[in-house]
């Protein structure tokens, strides 16, 4: 698997190591928010142990599609892994964890807020094991407040945020996202505050705790809400596939049957986008001249774009669009996505040979670096399987591995 660089090291030369090289990451977390976090970093080379219960793995491995018995999401989520059990709330079980987080630079734990302490895995152990740990603990609402000790997932914040209330038709109800939204978000930001928390550390030596609720990130990229309902009480109101800041903006049919979507954020990109659909007229409108006057009068834009593009095959208006200089964008599935000419060229989706299911395609590390690029080593492995290699390698000899078997630990 390789991956796509704007440069790099010159022929016969060795690359050098990713940036995260060096790095050791113990995932703890179940499901999306957490191990998500953690996969960022194995992308970029830190090496990442992904610690399940022996008899409950992480649930990702059963949710969707599988082939062969073999979860495909896992396959994405746990790729770069390895893979060991461990029962925390068994004494063998948190010894082994404060010997392994002695040798880690970070923990990613999504239970719920008091559940570490319980096993007495909390913060005050932790840290006593390693002053330099940095401690990512996600959770849905936070370590604090009145919610905090609530169950929660994703779809719970994309409720609470207000990005349901907004999103969905007018007079249809508020629509939750088919995906993790909230969960992918949030395992975004936990990416970047390890990474701050690490950088921190460099200054002053020591780890510290990331709380991480997944109910903020969410509201965050939700945009200025929170300052337009303080300083106007203007609250935003779902408007489907339209916006308040701008028009024409929505999905068009085309001829063939196909979907596109335009946007004119830009005022000169909306006056190409009218010229074009033979309305120059409408530009000369006084409510023309601003993104919220054009989109008051959405109604009349939209029936000039659509009529056009309703008259075009789909190709007929990307071509058009692209001469025009004008925003535009097929509606794809995943089978456009997967021969896309333009993520073919980012290298936005790569192959990656498993020994469980041989070659899969799936998307590529986040983002390109021009010296130190990431890379997939290899996609999820099974449950438990690096279990006596790690801790082969911490130092347990074969009798104190016995002995963890024997209590149920492994």
């Amino acid at each position: 698997m390789s991956t796509p660089e704007t440069s790099g090291p010159g022929p016969g030369t060795t690359p050098p190591p990713p940036p995260l090289d060096g790095l050791r990451v113990l995932d703890l977390a179940t499901l999306f928010a957490g191990p998500l976090a953690a996969t960022l970093l194995g992308d970029f080379g830190a090496e990442v142990v992904k610690v399940e219960h022996p008899a409950k793995p992480d649930p990702s491995r059963g949710h969707g599609p599988a082939k062969d018995g073999v979860g495909l999401w896992w396959k994405l989520l746990g790729r770069g892994k390895r893979t060991i059990t461990l029962d925390l709330s068994r004494p063998g079980g948190r010894a082994t964890l404060l010997r392994l987080a002695a040798t880690a630079d970070v923990i990613i734990e999504n239970f719920r807020p008091g559940t570490l302490e319980k096993w007495g895995l909390g913060w005050a152990e932790l840290s006593a094991a390693n002053p330099r740990l940095v401690l990512a603990r996600v959770t849905a609402f936070g370590q604090f407040g009145p919610y905090a000790h609530r169950p929660g997932f994703g779809t719970l914040a994309e409720a609470m945020s207000g990005f349901a209330a907004i999103t969905g038709e007018p007079d249809a109800p508020p629509t939750l996202p088919p995906f993790g939204l909230a969960d992918s978000i949030a395992a975004l930001a936990t990416a970047y505050a390890v990474l701050a928390a690490l950088a921190a550390r460099e200054r002053t030596g020591e780890g510290q705790v990331v709380d991480m609720a997944i109910i903020e990130p969410i509201l965050t990229v939700l945009g200025p809400q929170p300052v337009w309902y303080d300083q106007l009480g203007h609250v935003q109101p779902r408007t489907g596939n339209r916006s308040q800041n701008n028009a024409p903006r929505n999905t068009y049919r085309t001829a063939d049957g196909s979907w596109v979507a335009v946007s004119t954020s830009a005022q000169s990109v909306a006056e190409r986008v009218m010229r074009l659909v033979g309305r120059p007229d409408l530009t000369d409108e006084p409510w023309f001249a601003t993104g919220a006057e054009r989109a008051a009068h959405a109604d009349v834009l939209d029936a000039a774009v659509g009529a056009w593009i309703a008259a075009r095959t789909r190709e007929e208006v990307l071509s058009a669009f692209e001469k025009a200089e004008a925003a535009v964008a097929p509606i794809q599935d995943v089978r456009d996505v997967m021969t896309d000419p333009q993520y073919a060229a980012l290298g936005t989706l790569t192959t990656v040979d498993d020994p469980e299911l041989g070659p899969l395609r799936m998307q590529n590390v986040l983002f390109r670096l021009s010296a130190t690029p990431g890379a997939i080593r290899w996609a999820g492995r099974p449950h438990g399987a690096d279990t006596e290699a790690v801790l082969t390698e911490l130092g347990l000899t074969p009798a104190e591995l016995a002995a963890l078997r024997e209590e149920g630990a492994l």
